[in-house]
């Protein structure tokens, strides 16, 4: 039972994390058009990333469907952690570090919920005929 409510925790914090940026991503916020513009991909590597976060949190919150929602957001929040330590800097428009934070902790949530959901992604990996 604790396993399960640990997973759960795991899921919410990823999905809201991921779900309060898609505001700034989709309304064009100064911020986030910094962000894109700094990394030479705005407006689609910002309206692009928000869909994959958006889809990624969907199937974050679908048990059954966790594990491929945490892989997404792991490969999707590893860009944005990279982009940050190689492009953007720690802190960005004096924000403390507080989205490299958010990234950060999107990461460890998805990361500890593919480890807990193993048995799954192997299972698709076996029935799979490459």
């Amino acid at each position: 039972m604790n396993s399960n409510i640990l997973k759960w925790a795991l899921r919410i914090i990823a999905a809201i994390i991921l779900l309060q940026t898609l505001y700034f991503k989709f309304t064009g916020a100064p911020e986030s058009i910094y962000i894109f513009t700094t990394m030479g991909i705005e407006p689609w590597g910002r309206i692009g990333s928000g869909v994959v976060e958006l889809i990624a949190s969907i199937l974050l919150l679908i048990p059954r469907t966790t594990w491929l929602g945490a892989a997404l957001a792991l490969g999707t929040i590893l860009g944005a952690i990279a982009s940050h330590l190689f492009v953007l800097g720690i802190e960005v428009q004096g924000d403390g570090g507080q989205l490299f934070m958010l990234a950060v902790v999107v990461a460890i949530c998805s990361a500890a919920l593919l480890w807990m959901e193993w048995a799954a992604v192997s299972n698709f990996i076996k029935t799979r005929k490459f």
